[in-house]
């Protein structure tokens, strides 16, 4: 089966979850080819994780496409494709209306990238899959609409990115869709809740699918970490809670407990986190490390005595640190926001704490700072629940025969 994958940014800074299901996919005997919406960095290949190098991906099926290029093509032959471009774009800036003048315009793109694509690309594909929901799903809805034979259509829900927020024509792709991939059961349940009038329509072809990891390249480690050392990795946004934990380490500090805190990762919080930590008198307990490439936020996982994940909100479904921690032996203190209670099995895998809550976080830190028997217990009890649910190889040959279950759907 040829199968056309359309997503945002590919390659891009953060690729470690896409890369892994697409290669997953392609071991599966699923032949692929990748369209992203944004051009072409050529700085950004070499954060593109090696399970997915150009031996396994030839970069020639990554099908970028700039402006100038995209406006230089021919147009649509068919009167009936040209109608249908019409009104499904219409009705795309209809939906992207409320929400301002940036989404029309990433939409206004999104049209003449996927108008591009149609005229290059036609009916060579078996199957259309968006990685995401959101404006990379429009582009693969709009591809779809304008092949000449009908082939299925399957889309991703993830997070905040493409789910919580911004929700510009996700009604109309839903119902549109023959496969609604969900990466947690909360997603499940927030579409139940938030299109209560066409869940019923949508309810069987939502499937969850956990995204995986290859635990061949997760070292189980409980011993020889860095004592009292907790480590956080993300964007510095605000979503994440960073600066909860700030506040959480500094009453640590307060009363007396050994503590220092690294966090991985660059963004738009950076200089208010960094002033906080200088405010609260422990810019020398906390470290920003910026942005790191993979093999060294896995090798830092498996030193720091614990990893916590402090977000807010509705931003990550289920964050992939907190995988990873797992599968490295890194004890988990986390927000029980969204599907991370599913991540670590409703507390038996971790120590859930209320989101917004630097007194709560900072009693179950210092708790499992100071306790090493329960480190031992959640990690091993992580490790093992983590291969049971998130085996790469597993789960990406589910994927892979779901899609071709349908792949001659009329």
């Amino acid at each position: 089966m040829r199968l056309a994958v359309f997503t945002s940014h590919f390659p891009g800074k953060v690729n470690t979850f896409f890369a892994r299901d697409m290669r997953a996919l392609l071991e599966a005997g699923i032949e692929l080819d990748i369209f992203p919406l944004y051009p072409l960095d050529p700085e950004f290949w070499r954060y593109v994780p090696d399970i997915l190098n150009e031996r396994v991906l030839p970069r020639d099926r990554v099908h970028h496409l700039t402006l100038a290029q995209t406006i230089s093509l021919k147009g649509l032959s068919r009167p009936r494709q040209v109608a249908r471009f019409a009104r499904d774009t219409s009705a795309i800036r209809a939906s992207a209306l409320p929400f301002g003048l940036r989404p029309m315009a990433k939409n206004e793109y999104l049209f003449l990238k996927a108008w591009a694509w149609a005229q290059q690309h036609g009916d060579a594909f078996d199957h259309i899959l968006s990685y995401w929901g959101n404006y990379s799903a429009s582009a693969a809805y709009i591809f779809h609409r304008l092949m000449n034979r009908r082939v299925p259509f399957s889309m991703f829900l993830h997070a905040g990115t493409d789910l919580y927020r911004d929700q510009i024509f996700l009604r109309q792709k839903m119902l549109h869709a023959d496969n609604i991939m969900v990466v947690c059961d909360f997603n499940r349940q927030y579409i139940k809740a938030h299109f209560p009038d066409v869940y019923p329509q949508l309810a069987s072809k939502i499937h969850l699918y956990h995204l995986g990891l290859d635990f061949s390249e997760f070292v189980f480690r409980i011993g020889g970490r860095k004592p009292h050392t907790v480590l956080a990795v993300g964007s510095l946004e605000a979503i994440k809670g960073f600066d909860y934990l700030i506040r959480a380490v500094a009453q640590l500090s307060e009363r007396g407990t050994p503590v220092q805190l690294e966090i991985i990762g660059d963004g738009p919080e950076r200089a208010n986190l960094t002033q906080l930590a200088h405010q609260l008198g422990i810019a020398s307990l906390v470290t920003f490390r910026g942005l790191m490439p993979f093999d060294q936020v896995r090798e830092a996982m498996a030193e720091a005595t614990i990893l916590v994940h402090p977000s807010i909100g509705l931003g990550d479904a289920v964050p992939t640190v907190i995988k990873e921690a797992m599968a490295v032996g890194a004890p988990i203190v986390a927000s029980a926001v969204a599907g991370i209670p599913e991540l670590l099995d409703a507390g038996r895998c971790g120590v859930l704490v209320p989101p917004c809550d630097p007194e709560a976080l900072s009693a179950a830190v210092g708790k499992l700072l100071s306790d090493e028997p329960l480190r031992v217990l959640y990690a091993s009890a992580a490790r093992k629940f983590a291969e049971r649910r998130f085996d790469l190889w597993r789960n990406g040959s589910v994927l892979a025969a779901r899609l071709m279950s349908n792949k001659n759907a009329a």
